[in-house]
């Protein structure tokens, strides 16, 4: 069976606000941990009132203490926002409180709209054009470079799992180029799905610490007793992605009967573009979906999304899709 992770962006939910949220994805991992799921990744997202996750390492430190044997990581670090040495400390600290445990995953892009740079007091070209120097970067801090001037403590030596993230050519090339495993983000952006993976896996360059190209796909994954069931809680997360593709993003709304057949054709053509990487409905209909979407990208393994109003659907969620992949 292929091995199962998941990708959070800590909703927060209409009614409730970030505490509730941060409490919510402490009991999430701690579900998907006994389900059997192999990481629980956290996505950086910034100026959302919707997401709680955007200081991802100090997220990680909580849902460290709430799971014992689950390896967390970042999915991603969008390293155009940081300095390499300060997240090279951070992801120390983390494998020293959790070690053998810690992931993280490296993107190029912003996290939120252009003006975070402004915030951030980042230069958006420069910190774009330094991607790949960057990642060279941290690298060599957590390996211990002898060459670098500095030594990140903690960092140095740390066992810290790297990954590069993307959703276009670039990521694809860089990881192979640079020998890491790579990470799709299928779930939100699958137009390059085949043609990236097709380039990481061609452009592959060997080394000691990753022999052959090793690949995860995303996917959005709702589980629930029946199609009908699994299609009206999928509503919450299909509102929220409308309304942050028109421009106005917020909380995660309750569910709504019917909310697809409401829409516009134009929205519904929007949402309807990420089928390839959807499976929503019965344990029987996501793992035939799950299936036919391994077959389909040949992945090592696969990283599933997708919020729920109620918390307790989306544990039940996560349960009941690792049932139905491991039947």
């Amino acid at each position: 069976m292929i091995p199962l992770s998941v990708l959070d962006l800590v909703p927060v939910r209409e009614g409730s606000g970030v505490n509730e949220a941060l409490a919510e994805a402490g009991k999430f991992a701690a579900a998907a941990e006994a389900a059997g799921y192999k990481r629980f990744w956290v996505a950086e997202h910034h100026g959302t009132e919707g997401v709680a996750g955007g200081a991802v390492s100090v997220v990680l430190a909580h849902i460290g203490h709430c799971t014992s044997t689950i390896r967390i990581g970042a999915g991603g670090i969008m390293l155009p926002n940081h300095n390499p040495f300060v997240i090279a400390e951070q992801f120390g600290a983390l494998d020293g409180l959790f070690p053998g445990r810690v992931d993280l995953g490296l993107g190029r892009a912003p996290g939120a709209a252009p003006i975070l740079f402004q915030a951030l007091r980042k230069d958006a070209g420069r910190a774009a054009e330094y991607f790949p120097q960057d990642v060279v970067e941290l690298r060599a801090l957590l390996t211990g470079d002898v060459a670098l001037p500095i030594k990140a403590t903690p960092g140095f030596g740390a066992k810290v799992e790297l990954w590069m993230l993307g959703s276009s050519l670039f990521g694809a090339q860089l990881a192979a180029q640079l020998c890491l495993p790579y990470a799709f983000a299928s779930h939100f952006a699958p137009d390059h799905l085949d043609a990236a993976l097709a380039a990481y896996r061609q452009h592959f360059r060997p080394s000691a610490a990753l022999t052959e190209p090793h690949v995860m796909a995303a996917m959005t994954v709702i589980c629930g007793e029946t199609d009908e069931e699994a299609e009206l809680l999928a509503s919450s997360q299909d509102q929220a992605f409308v309304r942050l593709r028109s421009g106005d993003p917020g909380k995660l709304p309750p569910p709504v009967p019917g909310y697809r057949r409401s829409l516009p054709e134009s929205a519904q053509a929007m949402i309807e573009r990420l089928a390839v990487a959807r499976a929503v409905g019965s344990p029987e209909t996501v793992a035939a979906r799950i299936g036919r979407f391994v077959e389909r990208t040949r992945a090592d393994e696969i990283i599933v999304s997708g919020a729920t109003y109620d918390p307790a659907a989306r544990r039940r969620s996560v349960e009941l899709t690792m049932a139905a992949l491991a039947a």
